[in-house]
């Protein structure tokens, strides 16, 4: 069924959606503790995943990172064949990461709350500030690790014509005025959207073809490979699955982002031009 114009909605569910299909879902909230214990949706895990990033994306680190999420996921009720359902605030960076990883380890059917918490009360929907015990259960996976970028990607992508850059980071972090690395500036040949551009004022998802007007206007087209990063991988999840839900069938988020190529002394590092 469309929604908004996507070619590929799947990722996004409503709250009328989620509410009908409230016993057959597995829910994660993913805001910080303090939100959650305040209210959640009835029934939801609670699993806090901001912060858990790696900034070092070379194959030993990286496959301890996926099997360490692989277990996480398992323990707030996961499995292969259940519908997990990620909710923020809002269409957040928190979920989107969730939802971005369940991909990578090839879960079928991950989605995002569109609007979060906000657009579920805004529904008519309760909260409740009951925790609900969650049973493990055995998320098995596997790798799709095209779904991904590693910093030895990002660099044979800066001289391909055939693969875009799209740094995801407020215009401060793009321009190297704020500095969150040790190195500030951005990737040489990166095109600057920042994340929130394809949110509306609810903090809901556009509608595709605002969506694509944008992305569009500034060189960013499904006939290439696209590579959003942000400071680590969160913002750029969220940039992940508005080009993906667009149809864009060449889309990996580099999981190391900024904290990993602003950290190295290695990596080619510009400041743009105003």
């Amino acid at each position: 069924m469309s929604y908004k114009g996507f070619a590929e909605p799947k990722h996004l569910i409503t709250p009328a959606d989620l509410k009908a299909r409230l016993d057959e879902v597995a829910l994660i909230d993913v805001r910080a503790a303090h939100d959650y214990a305040t209210g959640h949706i009835e029934g939801t895990a609670h699993f806090d995943l901001y912060g858990i990033s790696l900034n070092d994306t070379a194959e030993a680190p990286l496959n301890a990172f996926l099997s360490m999420f692989k277990n996480l996921f398992s323990m707030r009720g996961v499995t292969d064949a259940t519908t997990v359902v990620f909710y923020d605030g809002e269409s957040g960076e928190r979920a989107a990461r969730g939802v971005w990883l369940l991909e990578v380890l090839d879960h079928p059917d991950a989605r995002l709350l569109d609007g979060g918490v906000r657009a579920w009360e805004e529904a008519g929907y309760d909260l409740t500030a009951a925790a609900a015990p969650v049973a493990p259960a055995a998320c098995k996976g596997g790798r799709r690790l095209d779904r991904l970028a590693t910093r030895f990607d990002v660099h044979d992508a800066i001289d391909d014509p055939d693969v875009i850059l799209v740094d995801t980071r407020r215009e401060s972090e793009y321009r190297g005025t704020e500095q969150r690395a040790r190195r500030v500036g951005t990737i040489p040949g990166a095109v600057h959207v920042f994340w929130r551009d394809h949110l509306d004022a609810k903090g809901a998802f556009r509608p595709a073809g605002e969506i694509r007007e944008l992305y569009e206007s500034r060189g960013v087209t499904p006939d290439k490979t696209i590579i959003p990063y942000c400071q680590g991988g969160y913002r750029s999840a969220n940039t992940y699955l508005a080009l993906k839900m667009l149809g864009y069938p060449k889309v990996r988020n580099y999981l190391g982002s900024w904290g990993e190529w602003g950290n190295r002394d290695d990596s080619v590092i510009v400041l743009p031009e105003d």
